[in-house]
């Protein structure tokens, strides 16, 4: 499943935003900080409108849609490595996450700032730096380790990347091989990850320009409005968004930054009265994907036979598809591509 941890710091709205992620209020929210003393996860069903055109066309009753866990901890602060306040005791629930969520403070509506004042780029720093310490930590103690076991490699990627935190850079910027990275994996390393910065902005704010400037990878959005659209029905919210100049909710924009960051397509599966959607990475071959399923269906693998989801909806069942010449049997180095509708034969 993937997982996006969610970070910033105290009262910038992550809990309000994780509410309305989960659409249910999993997450206490409260106008003080460190509110949140221990992780909240949400499970949130990934919108599909294919899948919808899948079930439909097909007559299945069920549908199984992709989903995203959200982990949300308690606000960092400056110190945060060292053990001030709470969210430095979190952090390890955010290493096995496939990203970040940064969420940076924009609006100023009478909730208190922990330092006084909304400065959106000081706390962007706060939060980065913070994070590269954490990693500086673990770094350190592994190249201890690395040197007593007498490992090369891995101590080689470690200084690489020591270096780079050294010069108060992300690990992302000390630009490790594919191979490089297999050596630090395991560490979870947080400024290795993806990260989708989220300017939370008041409703007021939403649509004009921003006062700060924003790092690559940022959505706008305002936590406040996302959350009051969970009490709506489905007309309601989609007219609230129209009135406030927004074409889609939150999680819509979230769950596309995310797979746009991660580089996630998505294939489908099909059983007598089920179709399911599986996230998976562009690039990843038949026998990767089968895998994805069930490991038994990786070690086993025949074949895949495959049909476009814009070829399959012109019919009304797979068989039809199959009599038409529209599926195609491919190998295991096949590549899957995004919205792929895919039988997997295995011994």
């Amino acid at each position: 499943m993937l997982s996006i941890g969610i970070v910033g710091l105290p009262n910038v709205g992550k809990s309000t935003l994780f509410n309305a992620l989960v659409r249910a209020y999993q997450a206490k929210v409260a106008l003080h900080p460190f509110t949140t003393i221990k992780p909240n996860v949400g499970v949130v069903e990934v919108p599909d409108e294919r899948l919808s055109l899948i079930a439909d066309r097909l007559s299945l009753e069920k549908q199984v849609p992709a989903t995203i866990e959200f982990v949300d901890i308690a606000g960092l602060v400056k110190g945060a490595h060292r053990g001030e306040g709470l969210g430095n005791q979190f952090l390890a629930h955010i290493r096995e996450c496939n990203a970040i969520l940064h969420l940076i403070r924009f609006f100023d509506e009478g909730i208190p700032h922990p330092s006084g004042v909304v400065d959106p780029e000081s706390d962007l720093e706060v939060v980065n730096t913070e994070l590269c310490l954490k990693d500086l930590e673990t770094i350190k103690s592994h190249l201890a380790k690395a040197s007593r076991d007498k490992n090369e490699k891995r101590k080689q990627v470690l200084a690489k990347v020591l270096k780079t935190i050294d010069q108060d850079k992300p690990a992302q910027e000390a630009k490790l091989t594919e191979e490089e990275k297999t050596q630090v994996l395991d560490l979870g390393l947080l400024t290795l990850k993806p990260i989708l910065y989220i300017a939370n902005v008041s409703e007021s704010q939403l649509g004009k320009k921003l006062p700060a400037p924003l790092p690559r990878n940022t959505l706008t959005l305002s936590a406040k409005l996302e959350s009051d659209l969970i009490e709506l029905s489905s007309e309601e919210r989609k007219e609230y968004l129209q009135s406030s100049g927004e074409s889609e909710s939150g999680l819509d924009k979230v769950i596309k930054a995310a797979y746009k960051l991660l580089n996630l397509i998505t294939f489908y599966t099909l059983l007598p009265n089920q179709v399911q959607a599986w996230p998976i990475e562009k690039g990843t071959t038949a026998l990767s994907a089968a895998g994805e399923i069930h490991t038994d269906f990786e070690k086993k693998f025949i074949a895949a036979e495959v049909c476009p989801f814009l070829e399959l909806v012109k019919f009304k069942t797979w068989q039809e598809a199959q009599e038409k010449g529209k599926v195609k049997t491919q190998g295991k180095d096949y590549l899957i591509s995004d919205g792929d509708v895919v039988y997997f034969k295995h011994s």
